[in-house]
């Protein structure tokens, strides 16, 4: 068992940035803090996405904190540019990432820390950072009929991109109203024999530029689901979608034509509640993510809600606990904040030298609190490995 201040999982931006934040509040990577990472190799979820969507197409990334990313070829695929500049992120400032890592279980050690259970033995941690983004769980929609289907489904984790294949002189349906279904559609439509795009609510395309302003409104109004305990909400829901010139051309093509969500699937297609019916041979579910959080179930942190309440990026509910890459800090820029809001309040957690250590759960028993009296960092964790 190994035993350490500040535990981070996942080494996608959000996880990457809070542990270069620890850093340079002085704790030590491997001693101090470990950043446990599920993925054979770096780039978080940017390294599974589909081959298509290069450098030049991605919408908003941001540099990590500390080292810009420069001189990038925009035709190069955007898994390749990104997992090769986060490899040379980790190597410059010695993040020593352990990979691959699956974190199956955070739960309590009975002692004030937290027990993190994983593929590769078990670590307990004073405070756990989770960065695991959502790339692990897609969210399929159930609908009547779907397993009577006969053609082929998949999700936009599955997406091969539009020479593989799979839609080539096929009748294909596009489901979701998000920037991704919107790139999938184009693509296809130039393959398939047919497409048809559906969406449960009328898509709202944003034209111009996206000023300051309305992205802090829309932050706030994601923020605002998250401290009331509601599942989050991705940013771009309620960005709307940007119009760009490739869309324009679209719809004058009659392919960025909207249709409403079919009430049911049929063994050869959809069906929408008046009787029409589309024949198709594939459906394309790109219906979005939902946070991987499945680990942190010991802990109960859900609220009635359904979602986990936060303030800032502190879980309200267990102090320990901070959620970053979750919510209103799931874009790129918002994974580097909330990296940096996450290390600063857990080192004042760390250094603070109260019973913050404690859970404090209306209705269960708190764990005992470990007194810290102004201590370093490293002196806590050296301390802690001698009591043992």
């Amino acid at each position: 068992m190994n035993d350490v201040a500040v535990a981070i999982v996942g080494a996608g931006q959000a996880g990457l940035s809070s542990a270069f934040h620890l850093r340079r509040l002085g704790y030590e990577p491997g001693r101090d803090f470990v950043v446990l990472d599920s993925a054979e190799q770096p780039g978080g979820a940017w390294q599974f996405r589909w081959p298509t969507l290069t450098y030049g197409k991605v919408h908003g990334m941001h540099a990590l904190p500390g080292m810009e990313l420069t001189g990038a070829d925009p035709q190069r695929r955007s898994s390749e540019v990104i997992g090769e500049y986060f490899a040379a992120y980790e190597q410059t400032f010695g993040l020593a990432v352990r990979r691959p890592v699956h974190v199956r279980a955070v739960e309590e050690a009975g002692d004030g820390r937290l027990r993190v259970a994983t593929s590769e033995g078990t670590w307990t941690a004073r405070t756990l950072i989770n960065a695991t983004g959502t790339w692990e769980r897609p969210f399929w929609p159930r609908y009547p009929g779907q397993e009577s289907f006969r053609g082929r489904q998949l999700h936009t984790a599955q997406y091969p991109g539009p020479h593989s294949g799979v839609f080539t002189g096929k009748r294909v349906v596009v489901i979701g109203g998000g920037t991704s279904a919107v790139q999938h559609l184009l693509e296809i439509s130039e393959v398939a024999a047919e497409t048809a795009w559906v969406t449960r609510s009328e898509p709202v395309f944003r034209e111009g530029p996206f000023a300051e302003d309305q992205g802090r409104a829309a932050v706030a109004l994601v923020e605002e689901r998250v401290r009331s305990g509601l599942p989050p909400r991705s940013v771009v829901s309620v960005t709307g979608l940007p119009l760009t010139e490739e869309m324009r051309r679209a719809r004058e093509r009659g392919v960025l034509r909207r249709q409403p969500m079919f009430e049911r699937i049929v063994p050869d297609g959809v069906e929408w509640s008046d009787g029409r019916r589309m024949a198709a041979d594939t459906l394309v579910w790109a219906t979005g993510f939902r946070p991987a959080i499945d680990h942190l179930a010991p802990l109960r942190l859900r609220e009635p809600g359904g979602g986990i309440r936060l303030d800032g990026t502190r879980v309200v509910s267990d102090s320990r606990i901070h959620l970053v890459g979750y919510g209103p800090s799931a874009s790129t820029i918002g994974a580097n904040r909330a990296g940096r809001t996450a290390a600063r309040d857990v080192h004042r957690l760390l250094t603070r030298g109260t019973t913050d250590l404690t859970r404090t759960v209306v209705g269960h028993d708190t764990a005992n609190a470990e007194h810290r009296h102004g201590r370093s960092p490293e002196r806590v964790a050296a301390r802690d490995s001698v009591h043992r």
